[in-house]
Parts: structure tokens; C-alpha cells; sequence
């Protein structure tokens, strides 16, 4: 395949058209460059988020157990399933978004509506309040690791869009704008050359005509 862009003409506009295109497509190539590079340390600095959310989440997990585990010792089984039950606690689940290098990254959170106790202070333990705190704090973990999973799946997907188009630019649209611009220089040259050995020419016959 030829690397001349099909319908260039040989003329000075298009050469200087060729030549601004080339240098928009050097920017174009840098800012990107740049734009690559910041995803990536971003991307890495979001990696190291996880395995902190998983810890946190493991840790917030293993918490949340040991105080269901102490709730039934102390109440019963049935008696922590029967106030579970009774509970009319509503979660939310809060979603937006903010930009990263342009890209759209995850923001979430998470609310909670509590009603009035379901059930009688005399008549539970403190443990069950402690489970309940516990059991929410797993949850926040859980939506943060949820956030920064969401954060580098994306960011890995504009860092693989972003490298593409590098790469085409690197090796498609500046090699062949810089093939064009040569093809047209050296046209243009030539024609020069044949403009002036024609003037040359008629000066020469036109001499002779004279004498």
C-alpha cells in the first residue's frame, strides 16, 4: 500500500496544508503521550487502593462475624433472626461520577434510614447494636473496593484506547503525512527544475532570434 494520501495535488497549498496537519498530528501524539503516561501512574496508584479495600474489607468482614457470633451466644440464634426481621433499616446505594484524565470514574456511597428501634433495649443486648455497626462498616468497605475495581477496570480500558491511538499515530498518520510531505516537495522540485530549464530555453532561442 501506497504511503502517499490519495488526492494529494503537487501545489504550495497543499504542502503547507500537509505541513500543519503534520505538526497537529505531533501535538495530537504528545498530548496523548503525556495523557498515557498519567493514566498509567494513576492506574497503579488505584492497584495499590485495592489491595488496601481488601484488607479493609476482609478485616470489616471478620469483625462483623465474631460480633453475630458473640449477639447469638449471648441472645440466641432465633432471637437475632427474629429482631433481623423486625428490622425496617433501608440502604441506599449513592452513584456518581467525577473525570480522571477524562475519563468517567465511579463515586460511590452508600445511605442508610434508620426508623425507630424495632425492637425494646431491655429486651436485646448491646451486642446487636455492635453487630449492626459492624455488619455497616463491612458494607462501606465492600462499596469503596466496589469504587476502586470500577476505577481501574476503566482506567485500564483508556489506558488500552489511548496506547492505540499513539500507535496509529506513530506508525500510520505521521509516516504517511511525512511520505505525502516528500512526494510533494520532491514534485514540486522537479517542476521548478523543468520551469526553469524551459525559461532557459525560450532565453536561449530568443538570443539566437536576435542574432
Amino acid at each position: 500500500m501506497s504511503l502517499i494520501l490519495p488526492g494529494t495535488k503537487a501545489t504550495r497549498m497543499e504542502l503547507l496544508r500537509l505541513k500543519a496537519r503534520k505538526e497537529l498530528a505531533e501535538r495530537g501524539h504528545d498530548l496523548l503521550k503525556e495523557k498515557s503516561d498519567s493514566l498509567i501512574m494513576e492506574f497503579f496508584n488505584a492497584i495499590a487502593e485495592i489491595k488496601e479495600a481488601r484488607a479493609q474489607v476482609e478485616a470489616s468482614l471478620k469483625e462483623a462475624f465474631s460480633a453475630l457470633t458473640q449477639a447469638k451466644m449471648i441472645m440466641g440464634p432465633s432471637r437475632v433472626v427474629e429482631f433481623a426481621y423486625a428490622s425496617k433499616v433501608e440502604t441506599y446505594l449513592e452513584m456518581a461520577t467525577r473525570s480522571m484524565m477524562g475519563v468517567r470514574i465511579p463515586s460511590l456511597s452508600i445511605e442508610q434510614h434508620v426508623p425507630d428501634l424495632p425492637y425494646s433495649l431491655p429486651d436485646s443486648s448491646v451486642k446487636l447494636d455492635t453487630m449492626s455497626s459492624k455488619f455497616v462498616e463491612a458494607l462501606q468497605a465492600i462499596v469503596r473496593l466496589a469504587e476502586v475495581e470500577s476505577t481501574v477496570n476503566r482506567l485500564a480500558i483508556e489506558i488500552e484506547r489511548t496506547k492505540r491511538r499513539v500507535s496509529a499515530l506513530e506508525t500510520i498518520v505521521i509516516p504517511r503525512l511525512d511520505a505525502t510531505l516528500r512526494f510533494v516537495k520532491l514534485a514540486l522540485e522537479e517542476r521548478e527544475r523543468e520551469d526553469f530549464y524551459r525559461i532557459k530555453l525560450v532565453k536561449a532561442q530568443i538570443s539566437k532570434g536576435l542574432t
